[in-house]
């Protein structure tokens, strides 16, 4: 997400380049409406936008159930101000423009990485409590 066509161009031809589907919107309500609808495996904010910024829009990610653990990457300026209220909301990485796109590419194919291990794990865990269960009623 940003306002800037040519950004917007930079990180989806960087990203489809490196295999990930990409999927842009030109500011955080689109962003939004966007992720609703397509459920997107991480998003890039730029933090000044038009109707609602990086930051607000990044807060009501977090605050949603359905994307609270959605990997959130600010490609922003990086003032101190946008990195604190970065992380009070919950932002996972941040990347200082202009970026270099082997950096920006890393970073966020490591989120997804993450994403996908923390997922997996959750998944073993279940199984396990479930294998427990079934092996507790099978003893009675």
């Amino acid at each position: 997400m940003d306002d800037n066509k040519v950004i917007r161009q930079l990180i989806r031809v960087n990203l489809e380049l490196e295999g990930f589907e990409v999927v842009t919107a030109a500011d955080g309500a689109e962003a939004l409406d966007i992720v609703e609808q397509v459920g997107p495996d991480a998003v890039t904010l730029d933090v000044v936008m038009p109707r609602l910024d990086g930051l607000r829009t990044a807060a009501r990610l977090r605050n949603d159930p359905r994307t609270r653990e959605l990997p959130l990457v600010i490609v922003s300026a990086c003032t101190q101000y946008e990195v604190e209220s970065g992380l009070e909301v919950g932002v996972d990485a941040f990347l200082a423009k202009p970026f270099e796109p082997a950096e920006l590419v890393a970073v966020v194919r490591g989120l997804v990485q993450q994403r996908h291990d923390g997922s997996l794990k959750k998944d073993v865990r279940s199984l396990k409590t479930d294998v427990r269960e079934q092996a507790g009623r099978g003893q009675r």
